[in-house]
């Protein structure tokens, strides 16, 4: 017996490897779940809280810096250019500096929050800068242009080089995003902001055939003619024509022969090449046709050459099919294919928000009417904002800001502004604040104010001045600045924003 059990203890005690692993992952599942409760927790109080950080040019002493999303100096006032931002969520700052003005010669250089000089293996390194019609300003998305040994290049925002340096010049498109004409050898092509090349060089010049990158490109060939080239790099069109006007649609374009247009489809075919002077519009559905003009008025002819509107109107767009917005009398309405009056011609301005199907009338005093699809009027009011984003209309109605969704049902500011947790609130002609369960925070002692912003501030006015609560109700500046010349008003802590709104910058 004694032989017998010493047998059973003389090696080492073995683990059942299946059970154990089990126990491990049933510890981990708990650990997993733990954290779970404790994410849905936590993310049940932060709800509406203002996170994530942001950055801003700022302005103080003739001088340029950077502050966060809280209003903090994260690059002190040093620079005499103005420091670029291309993206305030990236901590990636553009830096211009020993500027030759006789020369126009300058250096630059690219820094981070931490003031740490980045991307310094380039020459030079610039953000792209575009502008609309209307000189509204922007960058270039995630994209840089950088300089190395004389030649151009791009790189994103993480530093990573998405088109090498071989270009002689890399320039935005102006009123165009995602497309960045290059030029290489005296030949001219087309990169996007990922920098992938959608044309080679081989043109002579190249310019958008419409209002986006996706309506492709007209492309002028070494003897002169022009040609189209899809978004997608593909030949439409060969470089054999006089002209290519900047109109297109349903595979159609419009051509110029001695000084004479025709509407023409991809194999070149003549569609339409008589009956109207010009050619303003290819409509939505093909079968309807263009808008035309004669004599100075506009009309609508199918492709088969038939006018089936009158070319009576001074102006005429197509806001969806079949239905058009035409001016008569230096007054718009909206009117059908049959050239019905839907809406009559007593209005300012007519604006058709597709994204939302409506209609937004506009008389003298900027008094609106939004209408949907059926023309019937849903509200009336001074129009503050149609976010087509999140889809919400903000809509002044007597003295009150309301708030409504496409389908013209009234939604409470926490159900549209989800970020934030102060709501502006009007009392007794005053205005003040509540949190999300209408509990006020901030008295109502303000002549005006404003909706908290993505930092988490927001604008109040009182006894003609303005300045900043945060996002807990406390004052962050008194009202002490006159703002009343700035088309926007806008507070970082103790910053406001600046009066040229196109520079996007904060000043104290």
């Amino acid at each position: 017996m004694a032989k017998s059990r010493g047998r059973r203890y003389d090696t080492e005690p073995k683990l059942n490897m299946k059970k154990v692993f089990a126990v491990l992952i049933a510890i981990a599942v708990v650990i997993m779940f733990v954290f779970i409760i404790k994410g849905i927790l936590k993310k049940g109080t932060d709800k509406g809280k203002i996170t994530g950080e942001s950055y801003y040019t700022m302005f103080k002493d003739n001088k340029w810096g950077v502050i966060n999303s809280k209003g903090e100096t994260i690059i002190d006032p040093s620079y005499a250019e103005m420091i670029i931002i291309p993206d305030n969520k990236k901590d990636v700052f553009i830096c211009t500096y020993d500027v030759n003005y006789e020369s126009g010669d300058y250096k630059t250089k690219a820094l981070n929050s931490k003031n740490e000089q980045i991307f310094n293996n380039y020459d030079k390194i610039e953000a792209l800068q575009n502008s609309d019609e209307n000189n509204n300003l922007w960058y270039e998305a995630n994209v840089l242009r950088v300089e190395k040994n004389g030649k151009y290049g791009l790189i994103n925002l993480d530093g990573r080089e998405i088109l090498s340096c071989e270009y002689d010049e890399i320039t935005a498109i102006k009123g165009i995003k995602n497309s960045l004409k290059t030029k290489k050898e005296e030949k001219i092509g087309i990169a996007n902001a990922e920098g992938k090349v959608i044309i080679e060089n081989k043109y002579t010049d190249i310019e958008t055939l419409g209002k986006d990158d996706k309506s492709g490109f007209i492309v002028k060939g070494e003897e002169g003619k022009f040609g189209v080239v899809n978004y997608l790099g593909i030949q439409v069109l060969e470089p054999k024509y006089e002209k290519i006007e900047k109109i297109s649609g349903n595979d159609l374009y419009v051509i110029v022969e001695q000084t004479a247009q025709k509407l023409i489809d991809k194999d070149g075919n003549v569609v339409l090449g008589e009956g109207f002077d010009k050619i303003k519009e290819i409509l939505k559905n093909k079968e309807n046709g263009i808008i035309f003009e004669k004599e100075g008025k506009f009309g609508v002819m199918n492709l088969q050459g038939e006018v089936k509107i009158n070319p009576e109107y001074q102006d005429l767009h197509e806001a969806k099919d079949g239905t058009f917005i035409a001016k008569k009398d230096d007054k718009y309405g909206i009117i059908n294919l049959e050239n019905e009056a839907k809406i009559g011609f007593e209005n300012k301005e007519i604006q058709y928000i597709e994204s939302a199907d409506i209609y937004i009338l506009e008389d003298e005093n900027a008094s609106a009417k939004i209408l949907d699809s059926n023309f019937e009027v849903k509200l009336t009011g001074i129009v503050n904002e149609i976010n087509e984003d999140k889809g919400y209309i903000k809509i002044r109605i007597g003295e009150e800001y309301k708030y409504y969704n496409f389908k013209f049902e009234e939604k409470n500011a926490k159900d549209v502004l989800v970020a934030n947790n102060l709501f502006l609130s009007k009392k007794d002609g005053k205005y003040g604040f509540v949190d999300a369960e209408g509990k006020v925070v901030v008295d109502y002692k303000y002549d005006d104010a404003k909706e908290q912003n993505a930092c988490g501030f927001a604008a109040v006015k009182q006894d003609g001045k303005w300045g900043a609560i945060d996002n807990k109700g406390n004052v962050a500046i008194e009202p002490t600045y006159d703002l009343d010349n700035y088309l926007y008003i806008d507070f970082i802590g103790k910053w406001h924003l600046g009066q040229d709104m196109n520079l996007n910058y904060y000043i104290q």
